[in-house]
């Protein structure tokens, strides 16, 4: 497997914000130069989602990582990478959050854009992951290869959950173009599974907890399957300002790494971390399946990515990957 060095969007209905959130949009790039040059903490603003995925950072700046590289850092909570994307872009933000599928139609798009760290990855593990397809028992889908001639709930539709699942359908010999997706949010899935509006949901934690709770079954983790490795979730910036603040990118990826790692090592103060920005009751927490926190990008992961983007007619053609990439050195 080639890595190269440094969503899933929930509502945030159910995942109220009690940490750090909100603030004002990020300095002019010429105030955050010549404070840096000062000595001063940089302020700088990243979006993020109130998920899992992103305890790292909420961990990172709870340890000191990014104080220690001179950043002070104020974590905007938006719904789902529809707003983070446009606010980084303009320069509203200076990084931000988001999957991978997102990243590379947005870079087919044309939208300034490069990866500067891994967010979150798959554990691997087909049966026990952060993300799952889920059904209720009798439902006649006990294997991938039955999701097919099936309606399935997802978040968004053309995006990560619909076009791994179809590839996984794919791979395991069943007719893929027959499922229906059926986009909704989140937290409507256990509701909307129960009420037989669909006959499977892709959801993620805590839904998976949350739902399984309610009665509900695992198919399979279509984040563990089909792609092996899969970088599920990055943090970003717009090329302008990875241009114009080379230094203030540097300082973030390396606290950021740090973040990443000690999360990676440390999963009960990933879990204690999360009442600090969610609304998550105990009992969900102890239970969640969380992500693995991996310090490095997985371009294999990323080429099947796009493979698949291309097959299901997400993007036209392939994006300059070494463009979306962090840079090495």
């Amino acid at each position: 497997m080639r890595k190269t060095g440094v969503a899933v969007i929930l509502a945030a209905a159910l995942l109220g914000v009690t940490g750090c959130g909100g603030g004002s949009p990020s300095s002019e790039n010429e105030t955050e130069t010549e404070t840096a040059a000062s000595g001063e903490l940089v302020s700088i603003e990243v979006g993020v989602i109130p998920i899992v995925d992103v305890a790292p950072i909420y961990l990172g700046v709870e340890q000191g990582f990014f104080e220690d590289e001179g950043l002070e850092l104020t974590l905007t909570l938006a719904q789902g990478g529809a707003a983070i994307v446009p606010a980084v872009t303009s320069g509203q933000m200076a990084f931000g959050f988001s999957n991978v599928t997102s990243m590379i139609v947005g870079k087919s798009k044309g939208l300034p854009i490069r990866m500067v760290a891994p967010g979150a990855s798959t554990t691997g593990d087909v049966d026990a992951d952060f993300a799952s397809v889920m059904t209720l028992p009798g439902s006649g889908i006990e294997e991938i290869a039955d999701l097919a001639g099936k309606r399935v709930g997802v978040n968004t539709l053309n995006n990560i959950s619909d076009s791994t699942i179809s590839e996984a359908v794919k791979q395991a010999g069943g007719d893929y173009e027959s499922i229906e997706f059926v986009e909704m949010q989140f937290p409507d899935m256990p509701a909307q599974l129960d009420g037989g509006n669909v006959d499977a949901i892709a959801a993620v934690e805590p839904f998976v907890t949350i739902t399984e709770a309610q009665g509900a079954v695992p198919v399979f983790s279509n984040y563990a399957e089909p792609i092996k490795d899969l970088t599920v979730a990055v943090y970003f910036t717009s090329d302008q300002y990875a241009q114009e603040n080379p230094e203030i990118t540097e300082k973030f990826v390396r606290a950021m790494t740090a973040s990443l790692e000690y999360a990676d090592q440390n999963p009960d103060d990933v879990r204690a971390v999360l009442p600090t920005y969610t609304s998550l009751e105990p009992d969900v927490i102890e239970q969640l399946t969380l992500p693995r926190y991996y310090g490095e990008i997985n371009q294999d992961s990323l080429e099947e990515v796009i493979r698949i983007s291309l097959d299901r007619g997400l993007i036209e053609e392939e994006p300059d990957l070494e463009a979306l990439l962090p840079r090495s050195g």
